[in-house]
């Protein structure tokens, strides 16, 4: 008879509210307030469009919504006042409407302390936490904060990252950023962990970062997967920006099978149905 060893225990505290991610991975619905991301570019500038977007994703099963207000790449220079216009009053509305945990998907420490007083309590930051006060506003507010690889910075293009063990050299910064983040007190059930899939990557080290997910899924943080649309599955499946479902639900797939834990997608509903399957047969395995 075979006997199944549990997985080690795995949680999540965001605001009130502590999940069990042992064995189930969160959906965060991708909200964006920006008129050139590179996914429908300006398709929920408008308000209205974008409040009609995130009760879509309420219904279709998102755990959380994450709001941004600036493209990761290249583009347009919005500066903090601007993003803070673009972004705040949406959090206030959110948190008004809706009985999820909200992040707010900036690398600003002022936007995120403005949003955090609005009632976000997650703070995603893709520069790896540049700003030397991003820290220390999340652990005063009580926020969680992710943790992403990147090479350079937000908004430099890195056409050409040279890496000679992308895995590893993605683990090590990001160990080091959770470490400074319990440094800054956060609390340790709060730090989530990206490898930033696209930042300053190719598309063969971005696969190579998704192949090994349960590398870095073991680093003491539960890990974020943002695959979702992404170039990497572009350039593997030769395929535009709005072709590119089925290889993002596969990514998702891979990567909750390894071990991700949130899965930050535009397909809330596709999402939540593959990891609902994975879950189920999961658990029947194991019975």
């Amino acid at each position: 008879m075979r006997v199944h060893q549990p997985p080690a225990p795995i949680s999540l505290s965001l605001g009130a509210t502590t999940f069990d991610l042992t064995s189930r991975a969160l959906v965060m619905g991708i909200l964006n307030r920006t008129r050139d991301s590179f996914y429908e570019p300006a398709a929920t500038f408008d308000l209205d469009t974008l409040f009609e977007r995130a009760d879509r994703l309420i219904d279709e099963g998102a755990d959380l919504l994450d709001i941004g207000g600036v493209k990761a790449g290249p583009g347009e220079e919005v500066d903090e006042a601007e993003e803070l216009e673009r972004v705040v009053p949406v959090v206030t509305e959110l948190v008004r409407r809706f009985d999820v945990p909200i992040s707010i998907d900036t690398w600003r420490a002022g936007v995120a302390q403005a949003a955090f007083t609005e009632g976000a309590c997650v703070g995603n930051d893709i520069s790896g936490f540049a700003d030397d006060q991003y820290l220390p506003v999340a652990a005063t507010a009580g926020a969680a904060v992710v943790a992403t690889h990147i090479r350079l910075r937000p908004r430099v293009a890195d056409p050409t990252p040279h890496y000679d063990d992308v895995t590893a050299t993605v683990a090590d910064f990001l160990t080091e950023r959770r470490q400074r983040a319990l440094d800054a007190g956060v609390h340790e059930d709060r730090i989530v962990v990206d490898a930033g899939l696209d930042l300053g990557k190719t598309a063969a080290q971005s696969l190579q970062l998704l192949r090994d997910s349960d590398r870095l899924a073991g680093l003491g943080a539960p890990l974020l997967l943002s695959a979702s649309n992404k170039t990497f599955l572009g350039v593997m499946f030769d395929l535009p920006v709005n072709d590119r479902r089925e290889p993002s639900l596969a990514a998702t797939a891979l990567g909750i099978a390894a071990g991700c834990r949130i899965v930050r997608v535009h397909d809330v509903q596709g999402t939540v149905r593959v990891r609902d399957v994975i879950a189920r047969l999961v658990e029947e395995g194991r019975s």
